[in-house]
């Protein structure tokens, strides 16, 4: 009877196990069928990226040929006037629309470098993440084996206690 009771604590243990494998499945299919998606929003999250980089590039830039620009006509004769009376090269219009010109070349490619770097960012983490999933399935691999060692490990101890229990009871029993 308790033998007939336990293989029914068995199949409805393994049906729950069973189960439970089946809905992990489902989950995890699911979201096999959503990379495609994810996929996607990175791809436009870096399209995205690029595209706002060079907007505000090129925004910057034009902004900044119309200071130039009215900067030049506004102070061009003015200077050049001093500059023949009293100033030396360095002050040139021609001079400082340069180092102008110069300051925001490299700002503009500071921007696109902060981009660049943030996508690497982005990148990076994804990697770690899936460092770090590796880890996680290797660690609950070993944790699923040392589990399954440890029950043996107790199911024989519990065995060969019950087995030298059992034949001491027999021998004591005989006895009396």
């Amino acid at each position: 009877m308790a033998s007939n009771k336990e293989e029914k604590n068995r199949e409805t243990f393994n049906l729950a196990l069973d189960e439970t494998k089946s809905t992990v499945k489902k989950t995890t299919d699911e979201a096999v069928k959503e990379i495609p998606r994810f996929t996607k929003a990175v791809n436009e999250y870096q399209q995205e990226t690029i595209q706002a980089t060079k907007d505000i590039a090129d925004n910057f830039l034009e902004s900044q040929k119309e200071v130039i620009h009215s900067m030049q006509s506004l102070w061009v004769p003015y200077i050049e006037n001093v500059q023949n009376s009293y100033a030396s090269y360095w002050v040139s219009p021609q001079r400082f629309t340069e180092n102008y010109a110069r300051a925001v070349s490299n700002i503009t490619d500071s921007t696109i470098a902060a981009a660049r770097l943030a996508n690497n960012d982005l990148f990076a983490s994804m990697d770690a993440w899936k460092s770090s999933i590796q880890h996680v399935r290797d660690n609950a691999k070993e944790f699923s084996r040392l589990s399954a060692n440890v029950a043996n490990t107790f199911e024989n101890t519990a065995r060969d206690n019950l087995r030298d229990f059992s034949r001491e009871y027999e021998r004591r029993s005989r006895r009396e």
